[in-house]
């Protein structure tokens, strides 16, 4: 078992905790053609929420893949297109969390908490701008 965050392009996310569901299901089917292993597939705000992740949390799989198999922050991220779900080691999920909370909103994407029974669902502003207020679901 894994600690597992996801990130995601709010602009094509639903809106709603019972659509966002079904919709986040779908993501996690893992259907698109292409290797979920590379950042590349990503729009541009989730690759450079990725770059800057992996700076904490290094990619496990990838072009920018670890060698240090032994490092427990070595983090398996599947990059799709609209969302990067990321499985980390229960030892660091409480750095994990907070870390991936703050570059979300630094990159204005989507941040849901996998892990958690009615996990947090947040967004930002429908104007991107990260000086306006984000809103969330529980």
């Amino acid at each position: 078992m894994s600690y597992d965050l996801m990130v995601f392009e709010a602009a094509v996310a639903p809106k709603s905790r019972e659509d966002f569901m079904v919709w986040f299901g779908e993501q996690t089917e893992w259907s698109e053609d292409h290797s979920y292993q590379d950042h590349a597939v990503a729009s541009a705000p989730l690759q450079a929420w990725f770059k800057e992740m992996v700076d904490f949390f290094p990619a496990m799989n990838g072009p920018l893949a670890s060698d240090d198999v032994d490092d427990p922050k070595v983090t398996d991220h599947c990059v799709g297109k609209d969302v990067i779900y990321s499985a980390f080691a229960w030892s660091v999920a409480g750095e994990a969390y907070p870390k991936m909370r703050e570059l979300a909103i630094k990159h204005s994407v989507g941040f849901f908490d996998v892990s958690a029974n009615e996990g947090e669902i947040l967004f930002p502003s429908q104007t991107g701008s990260p000086n306006k207020p984000w809103w969330k679901f529980w």
